[in-house]
């Protein structure tokens, strides 16, 4: 992997916020089980997800805004901070249930603006990159190996809080650099990769895709934070090396082929998922759950985080689809937290399983309409489509005529005599009267046009002036 400051910078961003945000996720999962119940845990990780959900959402409406004001991206990505810091000091110090779940979803919620920048930055920094999947997986795996390191270290309170902190400062920071970047390049979106209608149903059949996914993997994940909040299991300790490691994995593995096996790969995790699901339900071992959660998370969490920062650069609002992903699973588990919860709680596994494979179903279809499971193409299909690319591309007459106009710096009245002369050979005479100037003045300006363009006569000039 070609790896430039940009991308450094984005990936340490993208990796600092998986860590924060797992970091803290878990600290609120652990205090909520404290003051409220091992049964509240669910309900109010769904409603810190939900907040996440619409920092995510908002990221994209509050720059448009800060420009639009005068002010600098990097501004809106600090203001993120401090809300983060008031969320994270009441996860780390709760004082009663009700405050730690607000300050909490208001902490998410500026966790979600930091998200949204980090991705956003990731998708610029690694945009047209053949390790995009790759650097989705290193990135993630980095900030579980973070969390892994600081649960060893047995940091909370105060240490946890300042580690938090200094983390979201960095991501705020880092995230900056490439999109300053893109804005100095003044980067648009090229109407000839693909119509815009295509990219849109792509786009919706994504979301469609990642929020059926979710469904199944919140099942799982709930299973896992219940018997956690329970003491069953402990998940902070090594099954996050099995997230860690399946990040990694599945980057790899998705940019094989230029990630045209992506789709068949996540089809086959879904289907182990659920069968992981079923088997829980049936009366396996929990940590059998729990070691396929985090096998099959980090290929979830790589597949949704590759797939919308390659889509975001071509969509009209790049920093509201870079985090896309992200946004639709956390949605989804907000909404179906309850819903799983009960599922989860309840013996009836037929219920389970029938809901189970109609997700599955359900996952299969949405696989096909969002264009995921297409083939490697042949080596003929890869040549008509770049020539059908660059045939698009190419500048029309009309554009390629400005340029030259442009280039050689003609004057109006200049530029009327050289596509009136170039036309046909109709007499300079016949040319000075459909004007209405002298003949001595198409002259004059014929002799300035001549001398600009590096020309000696009229058949020159018109074979150097792009033709209708």
């Amino acid at each position: 992997m070609n790896l430039s400051r940009s991308k450094i910078n984005a990936l340490l961003a993208l990796a600092l916020f998986t860590f924060a945000f797992l970091a803290a996720e878990f600290r609120f999962d652990v205090n909520v089980g404290l003051l409220a119940g091992a049964e509240r845990v669910v309900i109010a990780q769904g409603f810190i997800l939900g907040a996440s959900v619409i920092g995510f959402i908002g990221y994209a409406p509050l720059i448009g805004l800060a420009q639009r004001k005068g002010h600098s991206l990097a501004a809106v990505n600090a203001a993120a901070v401090p809300i983060v810091i008031v969320g994270l000091t009441q996860i780390q110090f709760p004082t009663a249930p009700l405050v730690l779940e607000i300050l909490g979803c208001v902490g998410f919620f500026g966790l979600g603006l930091l998200g949204a920048a980090a991705h956003h930055a990731f998708s610029l920094a690694f945009q047209d990159d053949p390790k995009l999947a790759t650097g989705a997986g290193a990135a993630y795996a980095a900030g579980i190996l973070i969390q892994f390191a600081i649960n060893l270290l047995n940091c909370g309170g105060i240490a946890e809080l300042i580690v938090l902190g200094a983390a979201t400062i960095v991501i705020s920071a880092l995230s900056v650099v490439p999109q300053k970047a893109a804005e100095s390049s003044n980067s648009a979106i090229n109407p000839f990769i693909e119509p815009s209608h295509a990219l849109a149903k792509q786009a919706c059949w994504s979301i469609a895709l990642v929020m059926i996914l979710a469904c199944l993997f919140s099942t799982l994940d709930n299973v896992v934070t219940l018997s956690n909040a329970h003491g069953t299991i402990a998940v902070q300790t090594w099954p996050r090396l099995f997230l860690a490691a399946s990040g990694l994995a599945a980057g790899l593995i998705f940019d094989l082929a230029e990630r045209r096996y992506m789709g068949l790969v996540m089809l086959g995790i879904a289907v182990l998922s659920t069968i992981s699901i079923l088997a829980v339900e049936a009366g396996a071992d929990p940590n059998l759950g729990l070691v396929v959660f985090y096998l099959s998370s980090g290929f979830f969490v790589t597949f949704f985080t590759a797939t919308f920062t390659q889509l975001a650069p071509r969509m009209h609002a790049p920093a509201l689809w870079a985090g896309m992903g992200r946004a639709a699973n956390n949605v989804c588990a907000f909404t179906t937290s309850g819903i799983s919860l009960a599922l989860v709680t309840s013996d009836n596994v037929a219920l389970i399983m029938i809901g189970a494979l109609v997700l599955l179903v359900a996952a299969c279809a949405a696989f096909v309409a969002a264009g995921l499971f297409r083939l490697p193409q042949t080596e003929q299909e890869r040549e008509r489509e770049q020539l059908a690319e660059e045939a698009l591309a190419a500048p029309t007459i009309e554009e390629q005529r400005q340029a030259f106009i442009a280039n050689h710096a003609l004057t109006p009245r200049e530029v009327d005599v050289l596509i009136a002369v170039t036309q046909d050979e109709r007499p300079l005479k016949q040319v000075a009267e459909e004007l209405g100037i002298s003949m001595r003045m198409v002259q004059r300006h014929l002799s300035s046009i001549y001398q600009k363009t590096d020309t000696q006569t009229r058949a020159g000039l018109t074979k150097a002036f792009p033709s209708a």
